[in-house]
């Protein structure tokens, strides 16, 4: 019996599972964020759950937190090379959301 992890879904899974991490990984891969301009372009995410989830993209070795030791202080955040792999094997993934949402649409306007 083949394992549920056999087919590289599970583990994917558990580094992308959650509503926000594609998103914000599709943000920091273009150009380095800083958290103001991430609570900008995402406004749906809560500011805690913007901290929480770029700790876990971190800790999962996704994004990478630079921190500029100026006056003010001043954090970026950016894709590191694993995060960028992932960006670039969820872009299939996000054509096709995007030709089944217009299918959706399609199939409510009759």
């Amino acid at each position: 019996m083949a394992k549920p992890d056999s087919c590289g879904l599970g583990p994917a899974f558990q580094v992308i599972g959650g509503k926000w991490k594609a998103l914000i990984l599709w943000q920091v891969h273009r150009e380095p964020r800083r958290f103001g301009e991430l609570k900008r372009l995402i406004p749906e995410i809560s500011e805690k759950m913007l901290i929480q989830t770029l700790r876990e993209m971190e800790a999962s070795g996704l994004v990478h937190r630079e921190v500029f030791h100026q006056v003010p202080p001043r954090v970026e955040y950016s894709a590191t090379r694993l995060g960028a792999s992932l960006d670039e094997a969820l872009a299939p993934l996000a054509n096709w959301g995007t030709k089944y949402a217009k299918r959706l649409e399609a199939t409510q306007d009759r």
